[in-house]
């Protein structure tokens, strides 16, 4: 199920300073995750659906990107959220 408010919250909270600190890039990353996460699941049931697929493949895309960003600003704040993450590299 698509995440509601109060999972993006304990999400943010979790991941990022704080629950309203939704700008955080860990907090991103694991917005982005989940919702690839469901995405996933949802393309395995539909496999012709290919808008979904679009969406699925532009998040990887901004995931990754914010993966670098942070890789580049501070590679233990990296390590830490792809190890939370359990992200493969």
């Amino acid at each position: 199920m698509y995440p509601t408010k109060e999972d993006k919250e304990k999400l943010f909270k979790k991941h990022g300073k704080s629950e309203k600190d939704t700008g955080s890039a860990e907090g991103q990353i694991a917005l982005f995750t989940t919702r690839i996460e469901h995405l996933s699941a949802h393309l395995k049931k539909n496999i012709h659906d290919y808008n979904t697929e679009r969406s699925l493949v532009k998040l990887v895309g901004k995931r990754r990107s914010l993966l670098d960003y942070l890789m580049k600003k501070d590679i233990n704040r990296y390590r830490a959220i792809v190890k939370e993450l359990g992200l493969r590299k």
